[in-house]
């Protein structure tokens, strides 16, 4: 009897496990063949003619563009060009130097002809105290903010303190726009007076060949630690972000780039600098705000304007940065519980909050514990081979078909890399994807939860490489 009814619990795990893997999957899936229909529909409206349009009609927001630094020497000057460079009739650039300690500053003074000057903004926000102010001979439009240091999130307040435009983007000082992105991401702002905020396409910037302070020419990585995560990254915001733009229930916006409304993240009280997830905080938190107060609003996520970013390319630094990533789903979903499942919040109570819980913060846990359950199975002589068939094609195999027809997908309409071996590369990474990559990342993620209440808020240095001009 008692045989009999661990067979019966064994099995019931089996299924529950497969099920899980199963459903996580086919909204991805789903997400794929919602994300083709949306890149489609964007390529038939002729963009760039309404761009034109609007750009003569002088239908524009001013945007102030927020670039956090902490100690980035390596890459701060040829970002700063690729952003000064952007193609907007109206924009200022606000460089937030944290308390770097290594030579970002003097890199900004000597590169760009910074000189002190004194501006007396309303403290709307709090920050840590400011050490100095410099604004460019050479551009007019570039302001430096020297502070003490507090962490991203404090010097993006002391940013939009220091704005003077209704929009506020804010971006990585490692990251390089293209030219034309701030046009096509504002453009949402004047077809939508409800939208507080539009989040953009972030791409893997290693192997790019970057002439001028732009990407001439898009080049699978050198290493496939990093070629992995362009399937990662051209995965989480096709197959991901589009579909739940479109149901809006969307949650994230990447701090790598987003476009804000500056009175809606002032309403709410900025950043918080208690989180090392402020971004996606600070949406669930303008969400939560707006449905209590019973307004009209929206969050949305354009594929089409497109921001680079550096990725790790040691496992030690990405290993840092899942972890970080993770803690900070958690630190969210924990500040926010009171929305759980809650039908005062809509969509958002009912159906996000419980996704990014069960799907995305306890998936690491879920995987971890398939594999030793297997492995347990194996050991003990009940491995039902069904059950590791079907375990080995949810968990694997169906995310390699669904990572491959994101690739294919996005080649298809815009053919990022040109080159065949370049695109032949980036689907193998698909695969090797599953075999040891995935797994450790899984592992860190469980970590994360182990040292959550320790790390509260704790950001771990990224090692930039240089970017060459």
């Amino acid at each position: 009897m008692e045989n009999n009814t661990q067979a019966v619990i064994l099995h019931a795990i089996e299924v529950l496990i497969i099920c899980y893997f199963a459903f996580l999957n086919s909204v991805y899936a789903i997400s794929v063949m919602v994300a083709s229909r949306v890149m489609v529909a964007t390529a038939l409206r002729g963009e760039r003619v309404l761009m034109k349009s609007y750009l003569e009609k002088g239908y524009y927001r001013p945007i102030s563009l927020l670039v956090p630094a902490f100690n980035e020497e390596n890459t701060i000057a040829a970002s700063v060009h690729s952003f000064l460079g952007l193609q907007y009739p109206e924009f200022e650039v606000i460089v937030i130097n944290d308390g770097s300690e290594d030579q970002t500053l003097q890199k900004l003074m000597d590169e760009f002809m910074l000189e002190e000057t004194s501006e007396f903004p309303s403290r709307v926000l709090e920050s840590k105290p400011i050490r100095g102010l410099y604004r460019s001979i050479k551009h007019p439009n570039l302001l430096v903010i020297d502070k003490e240091n507090g962490g991203k999130a404090d010097a993006l307040n002391a940013g939009i303190v220091h704005s003077t435009k209704p929009l506020f983007c804010s971006v990585d000082a490692d990251s390089i726009l293209e030219a034309r992105a701030l046009i096509r991401v504002s453009r949402q702002f004047l077809e939508d007076d409800t939208l507080v905020a539009v989040g953009g396409t972030v791409r893997v910037l290693n192997g790019a060949t970057i002439k001028e302070d732009a990407i001439k020419e898009a080049h699978s990585p050198r290493t496939w630690l990093e070629r992995i995560q362009v399937v990662e990254y051209t995965r989480a915001f096709l197959a991901g972000r589009s579909t739940f733009s479109a149901m809006q229930v969307l949650l994230i916006i990447s701090g790598a780039f987003g476009l804000f409304h500056r009175g809606a993240v002032i309403e709410v009280g900025g950043y918080r600098t208690d989180t090392v997830g402020e971004d996606m905080e600070l949406v669930v938190r303008m969400h939560r705000q707006k449905r209590e107060q019973k307004k009209p609003y929206r969050v949305r996520y354009t594929m089409d304007p497109i921001c680079w970013t550096q990725v790790p390319s040691d496992m030690g630094m990405l290993r840092k940065q899942r972890n970080r990533w993770q803690r900070g789903l958690l630190e969210t979903l924990w500040t926010h519980r009171a929305m759980f499942l809650n039908p005062r919040y809509g969509r958002i109570g009912m159906f996000s909050m419980p996704y990014y819980l069960f799907f995305e913060a306890f998936a690491p846990l879920l995987e971890i514990f398939g594999y030793l359950f297997t492995l347990y199975l194996y050991l003990t002589h009940q491995l039902n081979t069904d059950f590791a068939i079907m375990f080995l094609v949810m968990a694997l195999l169906y995310g390699i078909l669904v990572s491959m027809a994101s690739i294919g997908i996005e080649g298809f309409m815009i053919k990022r890399y040109t080159r065949f071996w370049d695109r032949l590369k980036i689907m193998l990474a698909t695969v090797f994807e599953q075999l040891g990559y995935r797994q450790i990342l899984a592992f860190e993620r469980v970590i994360a939860f182990v040292v959550l209440y320790r790390k509260r808020g704790q950001w771990d240095t990224q090692r930039r490489e240089q970017i060459s001009r």
